[in-house]
């Protein structure tokens, strides 16, 4: 890692999302100077001191983006969703909404962008997500400006279907089971973005400390609500024709979510290890938040 410099501006897009607040509040506590831009700006009052500026803007409009950057030494984007809403597809906003801040970064010399896609986006360019994702990823590989791709791991909040499904008392699986992941919990990842301010390196996947198999993600899952584990395996052809299914008679922004996380259930995704927080430490909070 480079050294470290506080005295630069850090322009951080969807602060108001799982990442992003989790981006935020690491820039406070660095005392980082930074600019949090959001729809609504309200939503990030906590957050403003002397050294973060809350700013509204919506990055899916280019004109309230206007001198937005100036003087802004790094830009960092968790923007982008899972599920298409309010009339907006994966275009308008991984995608173009990320173009917006790119052009307007060009303009006033930012220099440097780090964008967050997904885990192996660059091998799932078909996915609906991933198309988006990756089609901006390629616009700011020939931007000329410094740049850092992030592809975390799923996060410890996508774990959560895995706690649902044991709180009711049965938890399904595609396969056997034995497919490997270490997903992440966001307070981790917002450490390693704000690290990547000063690093030189281009592209990086990343996961959190432990590889799991989903057998036993499902185990860690029962024994927070203290069950003995229930688990179902499906055969994988199930899995194919419900992906076929959704593909075929319901909208993208429908399908979507379910392609993206039905595909990736069927392979490894494992990534370099980091962080501290423990997946089994996340789920023994949840379960006890949820009685």
């Amino acid at each position: 890692m480079l050294p470290k410099n506080n005295n630069k501006i850090i322009l951080l897009a969807g602060a108001t999302g799982y990442l992003g607040n989790y981006i935020a509040k690491e820039m406070q506590n660095r005392d980082l100077i930074g600019r949090l831009i959001a729809r609504k700006p309200e939503k990030l009052e906590h957050l403003k001191s002397s050294r973060l500026t809350i700013l509204k803007a919506e990055v899916t409009r280019a004109n309230t983006l206007k001198g937005i950057t100036e003087n802004v030494d790094t830009i960092i984007s968790t923007v982008g969703i899972t599920r298409q809403k309010d009339g907006l597809t994966y275009m308008d906003v991984d995608y173009k909404a990320n173009l917006n801040l790119l052009e307007e970064a060009k303009k006033t010399g930012v220099r440097k962008f780090i964008y967050i896609s997904a885990i192996n986006g660059d091998k799932h360019k078909n996915l609906k997500i991933l198309e988006a994702k990756e089609a901006f990823v390629d616009e700011l590989k020939k931007s000329g400006l410094e740049y850092t791709i992030v592809r975390p791991n799923g996060f410890f909040s996508d774990m959560k279907d895995f706690l649902e499904m044991a709180r009711k008392g049965k938890i399904y699986l595609f396969g056997n089971g034995e497919q490997l992941l270490n997903p992440i919990h966001g307070e981790d990842l917002s450490k390693l973005c704000l690290d990547l301010v000063n690093d030189t390196i281009k592209e990086i996947s990343v996961g959190g400390p432990d590889i799991l198999t989903h057998n036993e993600i499902a185990e860690l899952a029962f024994n927070a609500y203290g069950k003995v584990p229930s688990i179902w395996h499906l055969p994988d052809w199930v899995r194919k024709l419900v992906l076929w299914s959704v593909r075929k008679f319901t909208s993208i922004s429908t399908y979507g979510p379910l392609e993206f996380f039905l595909t990736l259930m069927a392979d490894d995704n494992v990534a370099m290890r980091y962080g501290e927080n423990k997946l089994q430490d996340f789920f023994l909070v949840e379960a006890q938040n949820s009685k």
